[in-house]
């Protein structure tokens, strides 16, 4: 069902209606969901802000994805961003979350544009949103100056507007231009009818690669395993639960279970990097002795 039509979906009108939150009560959200977890708070900010990432999301109709998807990315967004929120900083969650819901709605525009992925560095995601306003924006200035560009002369003016290389926008503009071919069509000059995708170069890691790349973790298990001897009891309760557990345990729930503050917390798993560096610094000097 289309979010986009008001009638029959009752979201767009529902997060109309949600609060509006003052300063004091948003921050008040944000640390119960940061520091205590209070799922009640996270759903009472993220409704808050649904009417935010609904007018965000319909700024992206004109890519040609559905209403309700764009809605649902730029939810997706919105959690994120009430889950890496720091309230500390002193800035308004609402500022804070635009970034992570426009993020979210682009990757979801891009990864549906095209059966290829179009682009996923930042200068290739400015392009894909920007090309064809830059675009017409500097014919219309040409224009008007009686200048004629060539294809060349455009794309490199697009490359100064815009800050990127010139082959990326030669590789854009061509991506948005042209549709998806199949990879099983035949190719026409080939009398046998052989398929495009029978002259594509297989990738996949090869038999040696595979068996390398085990070894090479069970050895990099191995250093790490002994690595961690280095550490005390607590310090390897600290690094086990920080960095080994899934999720990661906060610093404030280890500084509970030790009795010690958030800041000792820290300290400690500081100096146990530094002794596990130490350590497997020393297994390198050893390798590389047994090899020379």
């Amino acid at each position: 069902m289309a979010l986009d039509d008001a009638h029959s979906n009752p979201l767009p009108k529902k997060a109309m209606r949600a609060e509006l939150l003052d300063a004091e009560t948003e921050l008040q959200l944000a640390y119960a969901w940061r520091d205590k977890r209070d799922e009640a708070a996270l759903h009472r900010l993220i409704t808050a802000y649904m009417r935010l990432a609904i007018s965000m999301a319909a700024k992206f109709k004109r890519y040609g994805a559905p209403m309700n998807d764009l809605v649902q990315e730029a939810g997706l967004g919105l959690m994120k961003a009430a889950d890496k929120f720091d309230p500390d900083r002193g800035v308004r969650f609402s500022t804070y979350a635009v970034w992570w819901i426009k993020a979210s709605i682009q990757e979801y525009v891009m990864r549906n544009w095209s059966m290829v992925r179009t682009g996923s560095t930042s200068s290739q995601k400015s392009l894909f949103f920007n090309l064809r306003r830059i675009q017409a924006q500097i014919e219309r200035e040409a224009m008007s100056d009686g200048i004629k560009l060539d294809r060349h002369q455009l794309h490199q003016r697009i490359a100064t507007e815009i800050g990127v290389p010139l082959r990326d926008v030669q590789m854009m503009d061509g991506r948005l231009s042209g549709a998806d071919f199949s990879l099983n069509a035949v190719q026409s000059a080939d009398e046998d009818g052989r398929e495009w995708i029978d002259a594509l170069e297989d990738e996949s890691a090869q038999a040696e690669e595979l068996v390398q790349e085990s070894h090479d973790r069970r050895q990099l298990r191995k250093w790490l395993a002994k690595a961690m001897t280095s550490l005390n009891e607590r310090e390897q309760l600290i690094i086990r639960a920080r960095k080994l557990n899934e999720p990661p345990r906060t610093l404030e729930s280890l500084g509970r279970e030790l009795k010690l503050s958030k800041e000792r917390v820290r300290q400690l798993e500081a100096g146990a990097f530094v002794k596990m560096r130490k350590n497997l610094e020393k297994q390198s000097r050893e390798v590389v002795k047994l090899l020379a």
